[in-house]
């Protein structure tokens, strides 16, 4: 039935996105009573079927679809202005356009949960923390026997006009007890408000720059007020930091605001310490650890500029700034900047798009820059700023092959490496053993009958947590209690097969029983604030040997650790997605980048049974740039990203028939489009068909032609939805998916 449209003099009808899975704006008349002026970008609560929901005002308009009599009114509005400006509202309408995922829940993603939930939009005000007189005279070291009071203090004896609360939290997870102290002596006091920050422009010395660092800061600052996408690719250890300093000390200067993005929460406390340390000025942080408050006021602060630099993971990409001045994406080559569930956005790619949007300058730092990076860099659509020496003349570390083919091993790891560790610790320097696996070991094995440990729910085996006597999935998170019997034969040959990083700890404690062992993965680090003490024991020593997964792989400076060695290499050589290579490429440039950053010389060692792989000799012979040069090559013949563009729409479902079928029916209907130069494949089962108890498929989508792929998927979500059986399987659209998976 066709309804006409209804005109409304006098009133406004309010278009509202809500967060629901719909992909359409639903009409409202403004609230009874209400004698506020509606504008986009104000949050206002709606009856939706039988809940109430916190929506947003998109537009507003004098007509509707609807007749009068369907027309409800909005239960009430949120705010006094808009929460939202015009560009934002602007940046995330083409964010639900490009990666066709419904308005109302990308608006929701970029929101803080407590502006979600409709609470006021001006947060209550943080505890600010500061010296009293006495405290600004005392000598930290008359507090040695209490070292967390005396780093506290001399944090505060370092900024005099105090910290807050959230500051003090991300530097010292455990400082409420140790202030509580300091203030019973007399040695700090608490307020509550904002820090009055003055000389935003104020830097403290000690940034000196190189040539190359001041050559990149000379060519970005000739930038500033417009939009310039900036390569910085510069080798680990470069000082890409201190050029990301002087270019917000000049961005400070004039008034405006820096965004900066990194990919993993592990990162921002270096960060945050140097931001602090260098400026004056108010700092937000927003990643997933901070609280709900924390981040509410981060937000706002933001929002309303007075937060001068603004440091996040990916979802910070989206916080509103008052006067934008500089966007930074740190490490732009890390997968962790894509989203992998629900809103599928890639935190980079948005950032080079709100930046053009913005007129402003967006620098993408790496040693390692993804390959669609460097296409734009050759397609001249980024300018690529070289720095490709170490800062204070250090030298790059020495790659070695360690073939394990034919030698002697002991507990994984060769004799010839058990050998250089020695040699190392006996220099008193620190090493770094890397392997990307959890557990004791992959594998539990009966040797009577050949049965392995499976997950009941996934296609994996189960990895065994020998400590804790449990055995557990990595994918879908199920375990179970360790057993010593083979429960097919009855035998107790059970054997623990492979390497995980608890083994590795416990075989190097045992090889080398004189010196302390830390392991830094996310089993040892789920504490709050145990990630920044571990950190702190490498820094200062205390531990020779440092085990770790990829969370020790990238942005941390670790001046004492001259060796490091990679164990399990082959499992990145023979993987199955197309960026498998290039994802490894880039891991041991990160993790050989730990080493020799001082004045000691490096060593990396890779252990691996396939020495003669194109990849590691390439690696060796010419470094990343002769591999990145190789790898697009073979993508550019193959039609891949970057070369390509390609979607990936996903189904699961309690049985394979389902989303095989789904996917089957959705083949046919986009191909009733019969846009030239889009190719359909599939459905097939994902690599891993079974997770968590559904079995999974996949449709690969591409084109060698944005726009193109883009036409194809215009009314996908609508379609996808129509489909028979559709609420039997849950699916999802991935545009620009980093993993076939």
């Amino acid at each position: 039935m066709v309804v006409s449209k209804l005109s409304l003099i006098g009133d406004k009808i309010l278009r509202v996105a809500v967060p629901a899975p719909v992909h359409q704006l639903f009409d409202y008349l403004p609230p009874v009573d209400n004698s506020i002026v509606i504008l986009p970008g104000m949050r206002i609560r709606v009856s939706f079927g039988q809940r109430h929901l916190v929506g947003l005002v998109i537009e507003t308009a004098q007509t509707s679809q609807l007749k009068q009599g369907n027309l409800k009114p909005a239960l009430e509005l949120l705010d006094e202005r808009p929460i939202l400006d015009a560009r934002t509202l602007k940046l995330l309408n083409w964010c639900g356009s490009y990666y066709h995922f419904p308005i109302g829940e990308v608006i929701a993603s970029a929101l803080p949960a407590r502006i979600r939930q409709g609470h006021a939009a001006t947060p209550q005000l943080p505890e600010v923390w500061s010296l009293t007189d006495n405290g600004r005279t005392v000598d930290v070291e008359s507090l040695a026997r209490a070292p967390r009071q005396r780093e506290i203090l001399s944090a505060l004896q370092r900024t005099p006009h105090g910290l807050q609360e959230h500051s003090l939290r991300e530097r010292f997870p455990d400082w409420r007890k140790s202030i509580r102290s300091l203030q019973a002596k007399g040695m700090v006091d608490c307020t509550t408000g904002l820090i009055s920050v003055h000389g935003k422009n104020a830097v403290k010395p000690g940034i000196e720059l190189n040539t190359a660092q001041q050559q990149a800061v000379d060519s970005i600052s000739s930038s500033l007020g417009q939009y310039k996408p900036v390569l910085l690719h510069g080798v680990t250890g470069s000082g890409k930091t201190r050029v990301y300093l002087r270019i917000i000390e000049q961005i400070l200067a004039q008034g405006k605001q820096a965004l900066v993005l990194v990919p993993e929460i592990g990162l921002t406390s270096q960060l945050i310490a140097r931001f602090s340390e260098q400026f004056d000025s108010h700092l937000a942080v927003l990643h997933s650890s901070v609280s709900d408050v924390d981040r509410h006021r981060a937000w706002h602060l933001a929002s309303t500029g007075e937060a001068g630099i603004i440091l996040g993971t990916r979802s910070a990409v989206f916080t509103p700034l008052k006067n934008p001045g500089l966007i930074i994406v740190d490490e732009e080559h890390d997968a962790s900047l894509k989203q992998q569930d629900g809103f599928r956005y890639h935190a980079r790619d948005i950032a080079v798009y709100r930046a053009r949007q913005l007129k402003v300058p967006v620098i993408l730092g790496s040693a390692t820059p993804s390959l669609e990076s460097l296409h734009n860099v050759y397609r001249n659509r980024y300018t690529c700023l070289q720095l490709p020496y170490r800062a204070a003349q250090a030298s790059m570390p020495r790659l070695e092959v360690v073939d394990m083919r034919n030698s002697q091993t002991e507990d994984g790891f060769s004799h010839a490496v058990i050998r250089r560790i020695r040699e190392h610790l006996d220099k008193d320097e620190q090493i770094l053993i890397f392997l990307n696996r959890r557990g004791y070991a992959p594998v539990l094995l009966c040797h009577d009958c050949s049965w392995s440990a499976d997950c009941d729910r996934c296609d994996a085996k189960m990895t065994i947590h020998l400590r804790k006597q449990l055995l557990r999935c990595h994918h879908c998170g199920a375990q179970r209690r360790m057993i010593i019997t083979c429960p097919q034969c009855g035998g107790g040959k059970l054997s623990h097969t492979g390497l995980g990083t608890e083994r590795v700890e416990e075989v190097l404690s045992r090889l080398f029983p004189n010196t302390p062992v830390l392991r830094i993965d996310r089993d040892t680090t789920r504490k709050t604030g145990e990630l920044e003490k571990k950190l702190q024991a490498v820094t200062t020593g205390d531990h020779k040997i440092l085990v770790g997964t990829q969370m020790l792989s990238k942005g941390h400076n670790f001046p004492n650790v001259t060796l490091a060695v990679l164990l399990a290499v082959d499992q990145g050589l023979h993987s199955v997605d197309f960026r498998g290579t290039e994802h490894l490429a880039q891991l041991i440039l990160q993790v050989s980048g730990r080493a020799g950053r001082a004045q000691k010389p490096g060593t990396v060692l890779l252990q691996t049974y396939s020495p003669d792989h194109p990849l590691l000799r390439m690696l060796i012979k010419d470094g990343y740039s002769g591999f990145s040069q190789a790898a697009l090559r073979e993508r550019q013949q193959a039609g891949l990203p970057p070369f390509g563009y390609l979607a990936l729409i996903r189904a699961e479902a309690s049985t394979i028939e389902l989303p095989l079928k789904f996917l089957g029916i959705a083949r046919e209907k986009l191909q009733e489009k019969r846009i030239r130069g889009v190719d359909i494949l599939g459905p097939a089962p994902a690599v891993m068909e079974r997770r968590a108890g559904r079995y999974r498929a996949q449709l690969l989508v591409s084109s060698t032609n944005r726009n193109s792929l883009q036409s194809m998927l215009a009314d996908a979500p609508y379609v996808l939805s129509q489909i028979t059986d559709s609420r039997k399987v849950r699916w999802s659209l991935d545009i620009d998916p980093v993993s076939l998976d």
